[in-house]
């Protein structure tokens, strides 16, 4: 008896031509029926036939005025929900040891929780003195750089009283709002000693396809090497690690 759990090595003529298709307007689209049936070698009344099927389902859209096909919308619907199921540590996780690398400090991952960031991954610093870091461990929404991430790409809104960590803990949520609006301006988030102290981080968005707050890369390093002059100069690693984890996520336009 044939095995049922192994794919069939027999292709399907019609499936193998929607796919065809399907390529052809990814690449190359809009196209006309006839250009199509060219390209392919069929005939137009074939490709008619498929086309219709592919624009029922909407992964082929038809422009009325011109006639012409492009790919349609339920391919990137379908690429994003592939994309969100993809494991944002297992993307991210190259990406964070290169940060390490370039910088010398603590790379983290956290993810968008309620109330606060939650940390799913880091790569610890090539030094004996290291920040405390360990996985589940909460980012404090208003008083960590990604928790500011998070309430800045995220509707949340929080409200006094807010608990001051250290002396230097934004608690007046007008004032946390206002660094909010500047975080989203310049695209990442600063926390020097509000957390801890001698303790500081800076921190940016990791977007996916469909442009939402996925995840936030942080790096954070005690004081003395770590000082506001040493975060800024690793700000443009931190701002490229954050680009390039979003690109594999399917990000497409700026984060």
């Amino acid at each position: 008896m044939p095995r049922t759990d192994a794919p069939s090595r027999a292709s399907v003529a019609s499936t193998r031509r929607a796919l065809e298709i399907l390529d052809l307007l990814a690449r190359e689209g809009p196209l006309g029926t006839n250009e199509i049936a060219r390209r392919l070698g069929t005939t137009p009344s074939t490709i008619s036939r498929q086309l219709g099927t592919l624009a029922e389902f909407g992964y082929a859209e038809r422009d009325a005025p011109s006639g012409l096909y492009r790919a349609g919308i339920r391919l990137v619907q379908l690429g994003n929900l592939v994309l969100l199921r993809l494991d944002v540590r297992t993307v991210a996780r190259p990406h964070l040891e290169a940060l390490v690398d370039r910088t010398g400090e603590t790379a983290t991952l956290s993810v968008p929780g309620d109330p606060d960031a939650v940390t799913i991954d880091f790569v610890p610093a090539r030094h004996d003195v290291q920040g405390v870091t360990q996985l589940g461990r909460p980012s404090v929404a208003h008083a960590t750089a990604a928790g500011k991430v998070m309430l800045a790409y995220t509707a949340r809104r929080l409200t006094a009283p807010l608990r001051a960590f250290t002396a230097r803990t934004i608690t007046d949520p007008e004032t946390l709002e206002g660094e909010l609006e500047e975080v989203r301006r310049r695209g990442f988030a600063e926390a020097f000693e509000e957390r801890e102290r001698e303790l500081n981080a800076i921190a940016a968005p990791v977007v996916g396809g469909d442009g939402v707050l996925v995840a936030v890369v942080a790096l954070q390093g005690p004081v003395p090497r770590f000082g506001k002059a040493a975060a800024r100069r690793a700000m443009p690693a931190l701002l490229a690690a954050a680009e390039a984890i979003s690109r594999d996520l399917g990000a497409t336009g700026p984060r």
